[in-house]
């Protein structure tokens, strides 16, 4: 499987691009997804499906944004069927923990034929440092629309690792491996660790969802991404996954990393500001 080109999607990404960094540092021949690739590939745009996958056996899948948002599960559909009839022999998919939508995509994955690992992912603890959460921080307001309910943030470099493992090793194809830190942390717990680690008062409230809402709209995020949003913080986030899982244990055999080595660790590099704020 390494002598090929291993195809990673979306890999200016938080996940797609530490995977390609890692496949790169390996020596290990990487093809990256993307519009700004040098072969361009936009999930919009299926014409350029098909020139990355030339001569591809393993692929990252990652769909843009989300796989519960309409129209992605047949894009799915469709790119996983291209993968196969070009060659492809190995599926690796990043899913969303507690989306009906997303599994909908899994058993596409499942039932395509070829090697599959499912990579069921709960949030990003990058989320508060690479994704719109990170204004809010720097300005030391954040508000979102959240009950006190927990969630098992988990750290993309761990995602990153799994999906190396599922595309270079053995041993993973057929495994659905669900993805959380170690502990529950609420995000106004995680708004106070981010706080205490950068120095800088950070005040965090809870608004209602219309709310939340239209501030996403009034800071023009695409109508597509505030119903994403709206969607997660309604449905998802209302605690069916409050809970903790064995998935990077399982997968890797060592512990998932803590909320708190993420915090100390970003904290350090001075994106959420030095305790001037």
């Amino acid at each position: 499987m390494n002598t090929e080109p291993i195809l990673v999607l979306g890999s200016t990404g938080k996940t797609g691009r530490r995977i390609a960094e890692r496949l790169a540092a390996r020596n290990l021949p990487v093809r990256h997804g993307s519009r700004s690739a040098t072969r361009s590939f936009d999930w919009n745009d299926p014409s350029t499906w098909v020139p990355v996958l030339e001569g591809i056996k393993a692929v990252y899948v990652c769909y843009y944004p989300d796989l519960s948002v309409a129209g992605a599960t047949n894009a799915i559909q469709s790119f996983t069927d291209l993968a196969v009839s070009s060659g492809v022999r190995r599926l690796v998919l990043l899913s969303g923990r507690g989306e009906p939508e997303a599994q909908r995509c899994e058993d596409i994955v499942r039932s395509s034929g070829v090697e599959w690992t499912l990579l069921r992912a709960s949030w990003f603890a990058q989320n508060f440092s690479e994704a719109h959460f990170l204004e809010p921080i720097r300005d030391g307001e954040f508000a979102l629309p959240v009950a006190d309910i927990g969630e098992p943030f988990v750290d993309v470099e761990d995602i990153a690792d799994v999906a190396i493992a599922a595309l270079t090793q053995e041993g993973h194809a057929g495994q659905l491996y669900e993805l959380t830190g170690p502990r529950l942390v609420t995000f106004a717990e995680a708004i106070a660790q981010i706080a205490q680690a950068s120095g800088r008062p950070i005040r965090f409230t809870r608004v209602s969802m219309t709310e939340y809402a239209a501030a996403l709209e009034e800071a023009r995020l695409p109508a597509q991404i505030v119903e994403l949003v709206s969607y997660l913080f309604t449905d998802v986030l209302d605690g069916r996954n409050a809970s903790v899982t064995d998935g990077i244990i399982r997968a890797l055999g060592r512990a998932p990393r803590d909320f708190s080595d993420y915090v100390r660790e970003t904290a350090a590099t001075g994106i959420w500001g030095n305790g001037q704020g």
